[in-house]
């Protein structure tokens, strides 16, 4: 199986309706999904599923993926500056609600990303997150289907 592009997931803060996803296509594509995460993780029985756990603290997961990632591969994360070093590698990066990031687009979130740290930073609440909702599963859904539909060739 080595040298096929695979996915791997910045599993700790992946929403539980993505990781089924990712389960589901592992089996049906047979193509490898590794989650690194720094708490246990269950996993399905299946040798296309595999879950890595790393010791605890900050951006140790992401080194992980860094370090394992290669050209070609799929990593599925809500961390822009880990999809920024992932892209940088020749490797696709997804977010769980479906966005592709690009070349084009990561400088963007990683300026949007950082003006939104210096807000909280400054005291000013900028809310959370959105609710996860259908369609944000089916972008996903749709988004893995192009990258598998590409691996194919």
């Amino acid at each position: 199986m080595s040298g096929a592009p695979q996915i791997w997931v910045d599993a700790d803060a992946c929403p539980g309706p993505i990781k089924e996803i990712l389960f589901r296509a592992a089996e049906r594509a047979r193509v490898q999904v590794t989650l690194v995460a720094n708490q246990p993780l269950r996993t399905p029985p299946s040798r296309f599923v595999r879950a890595t756990q790393v010791a605890g603290g900050f951006d140790v997961a992401d080194a992980e993926i860094l370090q394992r990632v290669a050209a070609g591969d799929l990593v599925v994360t809500q961390d822009i500056p880990l999809a920024a070093q992932v892209i940088d590698k020749g490797a696709l990066a997804l977010h769980p609600r479906g966005e592709l990031y690009t070349r084009e687009t990561i400088a963007q979130r990683l300026s949007m990303r950082n003006f939104m740290d210096e807000l909280r930073g400054a005291g000013v609440d900028t809310g959370g997150p959105s609710a996860f909702h259908a369609r944000d599963r089916q972008a996903f859904a749709n988004q893995l289907d192009r990258w598998l539909r590409q691996r194919q060739g």
